[in-house]
């Protein structure tokens, strides 16, 4: 894929859906009309804004992925160094008799993978949060339309470069950010032409949405909030996965047949961070 073909696609149609979203919803009631269909005006509550069960399972469980694949994250990039650091003699001679070396080697060999998935999640994270405070838009619940005490308005009227514009912290969505940051592994797995790597994508797309929409009915957040939680994911990440990866690396096609890491992968990662942890 040519440089002008890959920017297009990554940089180009998230930045085009950026000002169709910001046509078709910050300019007009749209979100609104959109959540009006989930409050009910007579016990001015949302529909599933109380039930706890809909909580669990929409807010609460499906923290589990995203935490448990950064912390994975976490331990894997830590272990990564062990290998290189161990004293090499009895104890390693050890370490292959009861097969950890191998996993050890492997980890060590996906150090940059590891380091990047670390990295990615906290810039993305940083990035979304920075958002927030920097926006202070209030939740549907906490809006005048919906009982609360706060009038609605729109990031742009709120934002701030520099200083926080308020308390508010309701856009972009957090819940569906969590979601959309395990774009993280599809980057992974174009660096090593995954033939799967588009499907991972649509999954983890899918599942930012689910995240986010869940929580329309619940009033914690407009529709829109979701929407701009992906395109401001996908920007962060797309950012980081090329200052980890490079543009050509992850513009290859993907192969026909999977790759068996660490040998086969083992060459890509002498780029930038190398095993013995330059």
């Amino acid at each position: 894929m040519s440089a002008p073909h890959f920017y297009l696609h990554n940089l180009g149609v998230p930045l085009l859906l950026a000002v169709v979203l910001f046509c078709a919803f910050d300019l007009t009631q749209l979100d609104v009309l959109i959540s009006n269909q989930f409050y009910d005006p007579l016990t001015h509550t949302f529909v599933l804004e109380h039930d706890r069960l809909f909580e669990k399972l929409t807010h609460k469980l499906p923290r589990i992925l995203p935490d448990t694949t950064g912390e994975l994250a976490v331990i894997g990039m830590l272990l990564s160094f062990a290998w290189t650091l161990l004293p090499k003699g009895r104890f390693s001679a050890w370490l292959e008799r009861v097969r950890v070396a191998p996993a050890l080697r492997w980890l060590t060999a996906h150090r940059r993978d590891f380091i990047f998935l670390v990295v990615s999640f906290a810039i993305t994270t940083g990035m979304v949060h920075y958002f927030k405070s920097h926006t202070s838009v209030w939740c549907p619940v906490e809006t005048t339309l919906y009982g609360g005490i706060h009038e609605k308005r729109e990031w742009f009227e709120n934002f701030s470069l520099l200083h926080e514009a308020g308390e508010g912290r309701c856009w972009p969505g957090g819940h569906a950010s969590s979601g959309f940051t395990l774009l993280a592994l599809y980057f992974v797995a174009r660096r090593y032409r995954w033939r799967h790597a588009r499907a991972l994508f649509i999954a983890v797309m899918t599942l930012g949405m689910i995240y986010g929409s869940t929580r329309v009915p619940q009033g914690w957040h407009f529709v829109s909030h979701t929407f701009w939680s992906g395109i401001i994911v996908w920007l962060s990440m797309l950012g980081t996965a090329l200052a980890f990866y490079g543009r050509e690396r992850l513009s290859q096609p993907a192969l026909d047949a999977p790759r068996h890491a660490p040998e086969t992968a083992a060459p890509g990662l002498s780029e930038g961070l190398s095993v013995s942890g330059r």
